[in-house]
């Protein structure tokens, strides 16, 4: 490579349109994915205090929620129900008149393909433990929770889902599901799992707004530890192994290797999930007028795709269209 003074890369930086001509990664409102929270029972939203402007929905504010994602040309939601009533097998999960469901049907038939409707399959919000799987002795148990997965899966599916998206973090979640979806039929449905989903602080604003946190012990025995990036690979393998369409890495911003890696190794789409804690350090930093938050917001979301996520999940998805069809 030629050296200064002959070459000299800021010749390439001397306006505004010379950078965009150059600009190496993109990023617009059709690669975000925006998480929406919808409630049981609910008569009117609630603000989550963790994470502002989040809010839980009740089932009657869904429609104007999705034409206002549509209207800002995101193309996909990611549901996740909070129910009214909660037990140890999680049985309000896979009710096919349960929340999410509900709200599945009720987008599907206002908004037909005009949006890809994801959902959560996962127990946490579900059960009275508020573990992600089902509790044996003291324990989570793999395989009876593989079994109410796939419960889960299909119930979306008969409601309308396009994507099911395991979260629980249970080795052959996606081979059990994948087995299940068929068998009923629903062939077309996808899997995004949560393949290297790590046991993260990164997630504690979820667990207010989801009303999901533990009520004993931790997750540490079936969530990824962060110190352990050949295991996260592993387990993006063995998803891919058992059927996956879509692997995802979570969190996102303290997991760019992660995704760079798995961008690297596997030829499937990659998601990468933006999760709460990482908004709630923006928005709270930005309230304190210590930093932008929309170039911070910015910067954030095109390191994830630089990374190498085709997709990404975050709880900035509405604020970041606005500002990038703006661009």
């Amino acid at each position: 490579m030629m050296s200064f003074p002959t070459r000299r890369l800021r010749r390439l930086r001397t306006s505004e349109k010379m950078r965009e001509l150059i600009q190496e990664t993109t990023l617009t409102p059709r690669d975000l994915i925006c998480p929406v929270f919808v409630q049981e029972d609910l008569k009117s939203r609630i603000k989550v205090e963790s994470m502002s402007e989040i809010e839980r929905l009740p089932l009657e504010d869904i429609n104007d929620e999705i034409g206002t994602i549509s209207d800002l040309n995101i193309p996909s939601i990611m549901l996740f129900g909070i129910p009214t009533k909660k037990d140890d097998a999680g049985t309000s999960a896979f009710d096919d008149k349960g929340i999410v469901q509900k709200a599945i049907s009720q987008i599907r038939e206002n908004f037909g393909d005009k949006i890809v409707i994801m959902a959560d399959v996962c127990l946490c919000q579900f059960t009275s433990t508020g573990h992600c799987g089902i509790i044996k002795g003291d324990k989570v148990d793999n395989d009876s929770s593989l079994e109410t997965l796939a419960k889960i899966a299909v119930s979306q599916a008969k409601a309308g889902v396009d994507t099911v998206s395991p979260s629980a973090m249970m080795d052959g979640q996606v081979s059990a599901i994948r087995k299940a979806l068929d068998e009923e039929g629903f062939k077309d449905v996808s899997i995004m799992s949560h393949s290297a989903k790590h046991r993260s602080s990164f997630y504690s604003p979820f667990r207010d707004a989801a009303e999901c946190a533990p009520k004993f012990g931790d997750r540490k025995t079936y969530q990824v530890p962060f110190t352990n990036a050949r295991e996260a690979m592993m387990e993006v393998e063995m998803d891919i192994n058992e059927g996956v369409d879509i692997v995802m890495i979570k969190p996102a911003l303290a997991y760019l290797d992660l995704i760079a890696e798995t961008r690297r190794r596997f030829n499937v789409p990659v998601a990468a999930y933006s999760v709460s804690g990482e908004y709630a350090l923006v928005k709270g930093a930005s309230k304190q007028g210590w930093i932008n938050e929309k170039d911070i917001t910015e910067e954030i979301l095109y390191s994830i795709k630089r990374a190498g996520a085709d997709m990404i999940v975050t709880y900035f998805a509405k604020s970041a269209a606005k500002f990038l069809q703006k661009a």
